[in-house]
């Protein structure tokens, strides 16, 4: 283990694009996706300004109430509309999605290591079902929408953290967006990790060498599983 992470207790996780290539779930989704385009236009409009509010006592209902004005529709069908083709919608679709490789199996390494493991993602982790039965290996699970805020914001940073009774530099988060997950893991008092393509970790060392950050402001940069653990838990 590197000296940086000897003192980690807690590996906390996003979900999508971190448990998951995204380029799975978009495979499976592009005719839904189509069906619906409309729709993820504007629902993607209300999601940019939702990532940059303060937190809010009535998430759910701000975020609807932005859809309404966007589809120009009453604010009972933007919230079916929420509900029904995005939280439920999906559902079917992630269960088929697989994980990257070795995710289950750096779950048990952590739990072995004597480590918890902590989830936080911007959609409901209860729309991926048990996790592709990662469920199980979880001490804390959040959404960060149940907080009232989304990411970067440090509020659902901050909550986690306060569940599981720890300092905030003994936690790793784990994500896929340096915009959202690492900025704001790190503004949160964080350790970061960022899981990123091989083609993307090179990119970025050639931009800003071999340093484990490569320059996106995370003290590690990986592009597998089994990477992360020879790191992290080695």
């Amino acid at each position: 283990m590197k000296e940086e992470f000897k003192n980690i207790k807690v590996v906390a996780f996003d979900i999508d694009g971190t448990l998951y290539p995204d380029y799975r779930l978009y495979f499976r989704i592009v005719f839904y996706f189509l069906k619906n385009l409309r729709f993820y236009i504007h629902f993607n409009n209300v999601r940019n300004i939702m990532h940059r509010t303060a937190p809010l006592p009535d998430f759910y209902e701000y975020q609807a109430r932005l859809l309404a004005e966007e589809l120009k529709c009453p604010l009972a069908e933007a919230k079916e509309k929420i509900e029904g083709i995005v939280y439920k919608g999906l559902t079917p679709y992630l269960e088929k999605t697989k994980t990257f490789a070795h995710v289950e199996e750096t779950f048990k390494k952590i739990k072995e290591k004597g480590l918890r493991i902590a989830i936080l993602s911007d959609f409901p982790p209860s729309q991926k079902g048990d996790m592709w039965g990662l469920l199980k290996y979880c001490d804390v699970v959040h959404g960060s929408e149940e907080s009232g805020a989304l990411k970067p914001s440090k509020y659902p940073f901050g909550v986690l953290t306060m569940d599981l009774g720890v300092s905030p530099d003994e936690i790793l988060y784990v994500g896929n967006s340096v915009k959202y997950d690492v900025k704001g893991a790190k503004n949160a008092g964080m350790k970061a990790a960022l899981i990123v393509s091989p083609f993307r970790k090179f990119m970025l060392s050639l931009l800003h060498g071999k340093k484990n950050g490569c320059g996106t402001g995370a003290d590690l940069v990986f592009t597998n599983y089994r990477q992360f653990v020879d790191i992290v838990l080695n």
